[in-house]
């Protein structure tokens, strides 16, 4: 118990410093500190109810100070392509969400709990369904493999406890580091997942969209078109690589296990459809992304 309560106190006092170094009042300094602690937390007990409750207040934050894209059929279609893959996925049954954020830079993050957001510029990058859909799958997957979990502890112990201050409290950083670090897919949120990470977080997407009627090959199909929009657009792809390293051997990895499904049931899966296209039209049809975000 004393060991515990020696921890807390840390996190606690260095939280506080953290903080107050922008000068803000009690009140944020505390919701600060005891996020802090929340975060450690989780980390080490990592309970459902936990990950839930520490995930709808990210995702909260987040959805304050991201722009996202509201259209109620663009909302209904990511919402229905996200838990068709999630309820395959998902054995503790999380309550999923899913967002499209209104930012062309092409990047994806998930948020422990079940928040997932896909930004408008990978969505208009997805040539097919099946594309798109192994995205959706392989952030499904950072969650219900706790990646995103153990990413909140990697935060909380490489000083993000100030960005955490400044998305709870953001009045108090107006110099806009606390929203650009959100703005830039929760990167002050999250560290770079390990190879091993990205390695597994594909391995199930791989099975999640089988098994939710999809073909897996979209997966490498995208890892592709990523690759090659990072050679001519590096800036574009800041966001994604940052905390999703992506190298050749990834597309080799998932074809390597796409190859051992049976040719049958990969020619009996969904590659794309009307549906998809109409979606991407309609994403495509609405006013531009705020300015500053192209």
């Amino acid at each position: 118990m004393r060991e515990e309560s020696t921890s807390h106190n840390r996190a606690t006092a260095g939280a506080s410093r953290r903080v107050a170094g922008f000068r803000v009042g009690r009140r944020a300094v505390r919701a600060a500190a005891l996020l802090a602690v929340s975060v450690g937390v989780a980390a080490c007990i990592a309970s459902t109810q936990q990950e839930v409750s520490m995930g709808a207040q990210y995702s909260a934050e987040i959805n304050k100070q991201l722009p996202l894209v509201t259209d109620p059929e663009v909302v209904r279609y990511i919402t229905v392509l996200g838990d068709s893959i999630a309820r395959v996925a998902d054995q503790r049954n999380l309550d999923w969400h899913f967002h499209v954020v209104d930012q062309m830079e092409i990047n994806a993050f998930a948020v422990p709990g079940g928040y997932i957001y896909i930004n408008r510029g990978l969505i208009e990058r997805s040539e097919t369904l099946s594309e798109l859909a192994g995205v959706i799958g392989h952030e499904i997957g950072h969650v219900t493999e706790r990646h995103s979990m153990e990413q909140m502890a990697k935060a909380q112990q490489t000083n993000v406890g100030l960005t955490i201050g400044c998305i709870l409290a953001p009045q108090v950083c107006n110099s806009g580091l606390g929203s650009a670090a959100v703005q830039l897919g929760a990167g002050g949120l999250f560290a770079k997942f390990s190879r091993d990470d990205e390695r597994e977080a594909d391995r199930v997407a791989i099975d999640f969209v089988v098994r939710a009627g999809i073909d897996p090959r979209g997966i490498p199909a995208m890892f592709r078109t990523l690759l090659a929009e990072r050679q001519r657009r590096p800036d574009a792809l800041e966001g994604m690589f940052g905390t999703h390293p992506l190298a050749e051997d990834r597309v080799a990895d998932t074809e390597a296990v796409i190859a051992r499904i049976d040719p049958v049931v990969l020619q009996s899966l969904t590659r794309d459809t009307p549906a998809f296209q109409r979606f991407k039209a309609r994403l495509r049809a609405l006013p531009p992304s705020p300015a500053g975000r192209s």
